[in-house]
């Protein structure tokens, strides 16, 4: 129960200091409106309440630590703890924010869309590949 209290807490502690920090580096723009306003179409981009877009962020980040954690705490043991939380504040929390905000950025781009125009259209491939790769693994079940 200690570890557990002491991971929240770390985790919330990076989430104010760490995500502070994060955002000062990144250069916020708070005047900006989301794609969701401007390109709102009713189907791709819809404007969604607080709530409901914090549950989302929230699932994604979290929505496989079910499946990879007791994987990770099978093959490393209690040490794959450290690493789910810190990997959580340090790599996790501040991929999704560095994406959402170049995403914003690009008017609603997802992440393979991003890689092509930035890096080239093989990339882009790799990326959709990359990803493909993740979701069988996520869905895949382990024998």
């Amino acid at each position: 129960m200690i570890t557990f209290i002491l991971g929240i807490t770390a985790l919330i502690l990076g989430y104010i200091f760490y995500g502070k920090f994060i955002e000062k580096n990144f250069g916020i723009e708070h005047k900006r409106t989301t794609p969701a306003f401007e390109l709102a179409d009713g189907n791709d981009y819809v404007v969604m309440g607080t709530r409901k877009n914090a549950l989302i962020q929230l699932l994604n980040i979290a929505g496989t630590g079910p499946i990879f954690g007791p994987i990770m705490g099978a093959l490393y043991g209690p040490v794959a703890f450290i690493w789910i939380i810190f990997g959580n504040i340090f790599a996790g929390a501040v991929h999704d924010f560095m994406l959402g905000m170049i995403s914003l950025r690009n008017e609603g781009a997802h992440l393979p869309e991003l890689a092509g125009r930035y890096l080239g259209k093989m990339m882009k491939h790799v990326v959709n590949a990359f990803a493909a790769l993740l979701l069988l693994l996520v869905g895949e079940p382990i024998s």
